[in-house]
């Protein structure tokens, strides 16, 4: 069985930073592109950020710069590190492992 299991999110400032981790199990987790999406409100799902096996790295232009992405495959996880949050980086951050299996997504707010 798959689990993705997303951590970290949470109420932050604006400018401030917070770091998510997805823990993944049931998958041969260093063969596989791993993502991090996001939803706003009101807004579609967007990819922020992806990293293949070979730790290639794509980002969403708006948060080129911001965020970073990175996994230890020694550990079956990916992270986000997420600074000079704005307000509309706030949404429901979902992890993503071979654009097939889906976390239950970590709510991050960012306001004053």
């Amino acid at each position: 069985q798959v689990q993705l299991v997303e951590s970290g999110g949470g109420l932050v400032q604006p400018g401030g930073s917070l770091r998510l981790s997805c823990a993944a199990s049931g998958i041969d987790f260093s063969i596989y592109t791993m993502g991090w999406y996001r939803r706003a409100p009101g807004k579609e799902r967007e990819l922020v950020a992806a990293i293949t096996n070979s730790g290639m790295r794509n980002y969403a232009d708006s948060v080129k710069g911001r965020f970073t992405i990175s996994r230890d495959n020694a550990k079956n996880t990916v992270y986000l590190q997420m600074n000079s949050l704005k307000p509309e980086d706030t949404a429901v951050y979902y992890c993503n492992a071979q654009f097939k299996w889906w976390g239950q997504g970590t709510q991050v707010t960012v306001s004053s």
